[in-house]
Order: structure tokens, then sequence, then C-alpha cells
């Protein structure tokens, strides 16, 4: 069954985490097959000579013998170096997270990967319970970038889990379950507020650099007139 999500921006109390996430396609060349050539044989000329006229007498009656023809001889291609015909194991990806815990709060919420709504927002699961791993960047545990994890603030009636974000302090453990891998434990480095109106989608989405991992909700004021939150609550954390 489809995990439901919401897109940011909908008309609702809750975390709508507007963001404008890029990602570039992947393209494969694929290059032909070399190998080397079969050489040639020459191959083998006869020659047919007559007689010449005897001065003042007849031609020869007889023609001489063709010349016995050359044994072929086979050209030795340089050596060229051979590779394995079975294709090199691509990169084996980091495993999907599944679960996140914050000490000393609340937050114990399963994870589920989530993609691109319409609008190129980044998709938040429907429950409050629940966050989403943005599946088209780096994972918990990878070599580098930046893997990131949102959820909602509240819902119509009451606050989520991830209102607690915004209170973590420096050095606050987070425990990231994973799919068929051990968890990985991180620790906050830094507690953001940042408005949507400057939001900074390279920094967050970030592929390259140091690897970190961004657990984002919203936060600051309510507003009527955008159905929105003013900005987004961005706690950084590093591997332990």
């Amino acid at each position: 069954m489809k995990q439901s999500t919401t897109t940011a921006g909908e008309s609702r109390r809750r975390a709508s985490v507007r963001w404008r996430v890029a990602f570039a396609a992947a393209a494969a060349l694929l290059l032909p097959a070399c190998g080397p050539t079969t050489p040639s044989v020459p191959e083998a000329a006869s020659t047919a000579a007559t007689a010449g006229s005897a001065a003042g007498g007849n031609p020869s009656p007889g023609t001489t013998a063709p010349p016995e023809a050359p044994a072929p001889t086979t050209q030795t291609p340089a050596e060229i170096p051979v590779r394995p015909a079975t294709p090199q194991a691509a990169a084996r990806a980091a495993p999907v997270p599944t679960s996140l815990t914050v000490a000393g709060t609340s937050i114990n919420m399963a994870v589920v990967p989530v993609g691109v709504a319409a609008g190129a927002a980044m998709e938040i699961p429907e429950a409050f319970d629940r966050a989403g791993w943005y599946r088209f960047g780096p994972a918990p545990g990878a070599a580098a970038g930046t893997a990131v994890i949102a959820g909602h603030i509240d819902t119509t009636s009451d606050r989520a889990p991830f209102s607690q974000l915004k209170s973590l302090a420096a050095g606050t453990a987070l425990q990231v379950g994973r799919q068929d891998a051990p968890a990985l434990t991180y620790r906050v480095v830094s507690v953001e507020l940042m408005a949507k109106d400057s939001f900074d989608g390279d920094s967050l989405f970030r592929r390259t650099g140091p690897h970190e991992l961004k657990v984002v909700t919203c936060g600051g004021r309510w507003l009527d007139e955008r159905m929105d939150y003013s900005d987004n609550v961005i706690v950084t954390a590093v591997l332990e």
C-alpha cells in the first residue's frame, strides 16, 4: 500500500515544509566492446613464364613450371590487455532508514521514503507520527552529502512529536534505525530557524561535502494569509 503523503503548503495548520528540491537525472553512456581484429593472410601468387624466342628459331614448345607458392604466414597481433567479461559490481547504496528516535523527547517514529510532489515540493507523510526521508538524496550513513528527514510540527488539533526539535541541545543523541543494517547514532551540532522566504535548498539537499543528518519541521509564526508557518526548524547532526 502506498504511503499517504501531503504536499507542503496545503491549507491546514500543520507543518508544510515548502521546499523546492532539485535532483539530477543520471545518464549512462554505453561503449562498444573492443577486441583484436583477425589478421589477414596474403594470398599465394603464381607466375607463368614463357620461353623466349631463340635467335632465328621457333618458339620453344614448353613453358617453365610456376614457382612454388610461399607458405602462408600468420601475423601475431600485439598483446592486448584482457579484462574480465563480468561487469564490476555497482557501489552498494546505504541502507534505507526506517525509524528515528531522539533522546530526551517523545520522538520515536517510523521513517518512510518520500519523493517530490507536484510543484517540486518534498512530500511529507500524512500521519503526524511518521517522518519522511528524501529518497533522491543521500541516506543516513552515506559517505557524503546530507540525509534529510522531515515531518509535521502539528495536526489540526494537537502538537506533533517534531514540535520538540526546536528545543534540542547540542550533543543530543539521535538514533536512526536502518533496514537490514545496524542503527546509527548522530549528535546534534546545531538547531537553526530558517525563514521560508529565504530558504536555501542547496545547503539542505546537498549531495557533496561532509556527511550530515538534517531533521526538519516547521516553526516560527503561523501566517493565516498563507496558511503556513513562517520558518523551518533545521536540526543538523553528525555521526557519533
